[in-house]
């Protein structure tokens, strides 16, 4: 994400993408611990669940951080396709490597999180000179009525299969081409982040009238899901049910992440806007806070960090815990690899005090890099 100026940090934004970060964590551990990604028990569901927050975060914060940094930069539209290619390029070398730790990529790549922000920084390029109260609208409908648009779904069009189709695992260009798992599509995301650029404007209006717009919005977002979603009215492909294999209330919260539904955005996104002012009006910096706030300012380098780290973490687990590195391990993690080998899945227990290790770990780096960054100064800071 861009880095806002000294003169233009919001505490509220850094701290929540310290929270996204550290919760996005958990997930990324899980992927090694063997365990499915949620389920009808409530443990394993919520430890996928409080993790659907990030990605909705990442790509409307970004964009936020964008209309922040157009504020003191003139370059805003150069620094956006720059940036966007970097996050691309990085997507699909350096951490695919930190993800499998092999070089198999003839087999497996993935289109994941940092790859749709990427390519949502290169088409916010092209919307900047239009007024944010256009990009907004226009992102809010392209959000609230993606499900209008007709998919069809025998296409083998890789127009389809990047921008709107949602998950898919196969080559791209055709048989003789590399296959490349497409977990983030252009649509809805671009627009996301698109929504967060216009929310930037929000942000700097008189605090009190700002705080006011951000609760509004938020609860009236949060209430317009629990309505849409009781009645299995419209924005979510998968409706609910009482009686169904998941308890009901899990049912209910179960929404489509791929691609992001209405509904899915809806409840990720309506009670983190809400949380702005709460956030913004944190007075006691406890170590807990200033802790969020450091990962919050440098959450790209915690991005690049935080997946190798995770990796080499499992490899001492299963070598303690086996008594050998299991050769698992090396597969195409996340998307690309089959179910861990009989005896290996950890317990929850054991995902968490993993997942706590390995923020520790971060917090001593993420704690140097955001001093280094800000006594340095370097243009190239801008990018991690």
């Amino acid at each position: 994400m861009p880095a806002e100026s000294s003169g233009t940090r919001f505490r509220s934004i850094d701290i929540l993408r310290g929270i996204v970060v550290v919760l996005m964590a958990i997930d990324h551990v899980r992927v090694y611990s063997g365990l499915p990604a949620g389920g009808a028990t409530a443990g394993i569901f919520f430890t996928r669940w409080v993790t659907h927050f990030c990605a909705p975060a990442f790509l409307f914060l970004a964009g936020t951080s964008a209309w922040l940094y157009g504020r003191r930069h003139a370059d805003l539209r150069s620094f956006l396709v720059t940036r966007g290619a970097w996050l691309i390029a990085l997507e699909l070398t350096v951490l695919r490597v930190g993800w499998t730790f092999n070089l198999d990529f003839a087999h497996y790549n993935m289109a994941g999180v940092i790859w749709v922000i990427g390519w949502s920084m290169i088409i916010l390029a092209a919307l900047v000179r239009l007024p944010p109260r256009v990009i907004g609208s226009g992102a809010v409908l392209v959000i609230a009525l993606q499900h209008l648009v007709p998919v069809p779904w025998d296409t083998g069009s890789a127009v389809w299969k990047l921008f709107y189709i949602g998950f898919f695992n196969g080559p791209i260009g055709g048989d003789g081409t590399p296959p490349l798992t497409v977990l983030y599509t252009i649509v809805p995301w671009a627009a996301v982040m698109a929504a967060g650029y216009a929310f930037g404007g929000l942000l700097a209006m008189e605090p009190a009238r700002r705080d006011r717009l951000c609760l509004r919005i938020g609860v009236a977002a949060t209430a317009l899901f629990v309505v849409l979603r009781a009645f299995n009215l419209y924005g979510d492909p998968a409706p609910w049910s009482a009686s169904g294999e998941m308890p009901a209330l899990l049912s209910f919260l179960n929404t489509s992440k791929y691609p992001a539904s209405f509904q899915f955005l809806l409840m990720t996104l309506g009670p983190m806007i809400a949380l702005v002012p709460l956030l913004e009006r944190v007075t006691v910096p406890g170590f807990l806070t200033r802790a969020l706030e450091t990962f919050g300012r440098v959450p790209f380098f915690f991005y690049v960090l935080h997946i190798p780290l995770i990796h080499a973490l499992a490899l001492i687990v299963s070598r303690v815990r086996l008594g050998a590195v299991s050769p698992w391990l090396f597969e195409n993690h996340p998307m690309g690899v089959g179910p861990a080998p009989e005896g290996y899945v950890w317990s929850l227990g054991l995902l968490y005090a993993v997942w706590a290790a390995a923020i520790v770990l971060l917090w001593f780096a993420c704690r140097w890099y955001a001093e280094f960054k800000s006594r340095s100064g370097a243009a190239w800071t801008r990018y991690v």
